[in-house]
């Protein structure tokens, strides 16, 4: 599977490898901050390791394990979910996730699940296995609440997931989702069927996905996601969130293409500022409200609700409490 993140090891060195640099210096560079152990055996450079993101993190930490299990080892939910390249809104975790035919249970930094797998659940990663896209949101689904759920699932079904190397595309089509879904066998069955029903191949960061399902559950209308606006001169727009009956645009207004270099494209936070402006004139102009919110509105329901309402979008239940 060409898609498998395969992480950048040249900020890592591992022990076995390190022949020539004693023991100690490896100590001493740890003890001072200038390294970092991210595995059993294996050091990263710590200013190298804090430019990577937490997915990029976890995604080095199983490369690394790799090398310590025995060939065969099958990695899933948090560790099959950072290869795959799905984000998700929890934290990562410290432990590798791994699923075997025996007993579960934890060691160093290895979490042992048991579940039973078919040859259908699994593709081949080097010398070990990884579970399928479908089958590795079934396994976050249902230990994950149900909003974390839904953003794992729709990073699974993104459409326009952008790639270095090959066309924009889903990781997993909805039917073999919601196969994946329907054969779960767990005490967790409904919740992960409801994930299932309730993604999308629409949302384009796990923000929208959080939104969407913010706004559905403050009673909200459903709405029509990544419409599409023209914004003269600076072409098309795609609206995050378009309610047609009430001619109102929601939007997450992340940080993140203001500071992240990579998302400014090589313009100036100044300037991604002011594109912006002008793209929210130009789409105001065309409806009749533009509501937006960033990411403290998430974390307390009733701002998401104050924002929506107060713009005119109506609601079937009560404001909700602190």
């Amino acid at each position: 599977m060409t898609w498998m993140i395969e992480p950048p090891s040249s900020h890592v060195l591992r022990r076995r490898e390190a022949h020539d640099v004693p023991a100690r210096d490896l100590t001493r560079a740890i003890r001072s901050g200038a390294a970092t152990r991210i595995a059993p055996g294996s050091l990263a450079t710590t200013s190298r390791w804090r430019e990577l993101t937490p997915i990029a993190q976890h995604a080095q930490r199983v490369w690394e394990a790799t090398i310590r299990l025995a060939p065969g080892a099958v990695f899933s939910h948090f560790a099959a979910a950072a290869v795959l390249g799905i984000d998700h809104v929890l934290p990562w975790p410290e432990h590798i996730d791994v699923t075997i035919p025996g007993a579960a249970g934890s060691s160093g930094r290895i979490r042992r699940h048991r579940r039973p797998l078919s040859a259908g659940d699994v593709v081949p990663w080097g010398d070990h296995f990884v579970t399928t896209p479908a089958r590795t949101v079934v396994d976050l689904a249902s230990i994950a609440p149900f909003t974390a759920g839904v953003v794992i699932a729709d990073q699974a079904l993104w459409a326009r997931r952008p790639h270095a190397d090959r066309a924009a595309g889903p990781l997993c089509s909805r039917d073999e989702l919601e196969i994946a879904a329907s054969a779960y066998t767990g005490r967790a069955h409904a919740r992960v069927t409801a994930v299932a029903a309730f993604a999308t191949d629409l949302a384009d960061s796990v923000r929208e996905s959080e939104s969407r399902v913010l706004i559905d559950r403050l009673g909200f209308p459903a709405p029509i996601l990544q419409q599409r606006f023209s914004v003269g001169d600076a072409g098309t727009a795609y609206a995050d969130f378009w309610w047609p009956d009430h001619r109102q645009i929601g939007e997450f207004d992340g940080a993140g293409k203001y500071f992240d270099p990579e998302l400014r494209g090589g313009r100036s936070p100044q300037a991604v500022l002011l594109a912006e402006k002008d793209r929210g004139d130009a789409l105001r102009r065309q409806v009749r409200a533009v509501s937006r919110w960033r990411m403290p509105h998430l974390r307390h329901p009733r701002l998401l609700y104050d924002i929506l309402r107060g713009d005119g979008l109506p609601s079937s239940r009560p404001r909700p409490g602190r």
